[in-house]
């Protein structure tokens, strides 16, 4: 295998957090960024799994390399789980960061039920259909106001209770030790050297021919 994996997004939010957590690791992390135009996938799956091995395995089979894809939300217990799946879009298509959380904040309006978490699943996938997955969650609140500009997506309006912070006041450094992504990718970082080696074991062999006439 050589030494690279992809990472099926072109968010810079996501990008940025999964480069800093393999950081160190021997290995040469590549975003969609680094490639010409690809198919995009349809996020049509009706769970994070779903989503995540869709991304990383149709990601694989195009690139002929590794892939790791993560698929994530926020799941608000006033709201029946929504927004869930849908939460980068949850007010359209196209959505803007502030345009979800101010929708978000809008339908929790007196709501005394304030509880949510952010849910992500990661999948590494090879070509050939394989993949490895992982998952964590992290619990938390819904603010009445958005606080904080650092992170993406729902960062201002989802409150860390044991640093009595939103998601969008922490440090890069402080939201990768508590986040769902953050502790998802340290199962990935304990356990390096075994994907590595799985990586090796299920990527396939292209072999080199030369055209005669």
């Amino acid at each position: 295998m050589n030494n690279k994996i992809v990472i099926a997004t072109r968010n810079k939010g996501k990008i940025s957090e999964i480069q800093d957590l393999l950081k160190g690791f021997p290995i040469e992390i590549k975003s969609l960024d680094d490639f010409g135009t690809i198919p995009v996938v349809e996020e049509d799956g009706d769970t994070f799994d779903d989503n995540a091995y869709k991304k990383s395995s149709f990601t694989s089979r195009i690139l002929g390399l590794p892939v790791l894809a993560d698929d994530s939300g926020l799941i608000v217990d006033a709201l029946g789980g929504s927004p869930g799946v849908y939460s980068a879009r949850y007010s359209g298509e196209n959505a803007t960061d502030k345009e979800n959380c101010a929708k978000l904040l809008k339908e929790m309006k007196g709501k005394k039920n304030r509880k949510a978490a952010f849910e992500c699943v990661i999948s590494i996938a090879v070509p050939t259909g394989a993949a490895l997955t992982y998952e964590e969650r992290c619990e938390g609140l819904i603010t009445d106001n958005p606080a904080g500009s650092n992170g993406f997506g729902y960062d201002p309006v989802f409150m860390f209770p044991p640093l009595n912070k939103t998601f969008a006041q922490l440090t890069k450094e402080e939201k990768n030790r508590v986040s769902h992504r953050g502790k998802a990718m340290m199962q990935i970082q304990k356990e390096f050297d075994k994907v590595v080696i799985w990586l090796n074991q299920h990527m396939p062999v292209y072999k080199k021919f030369s055209c005669s006439d």
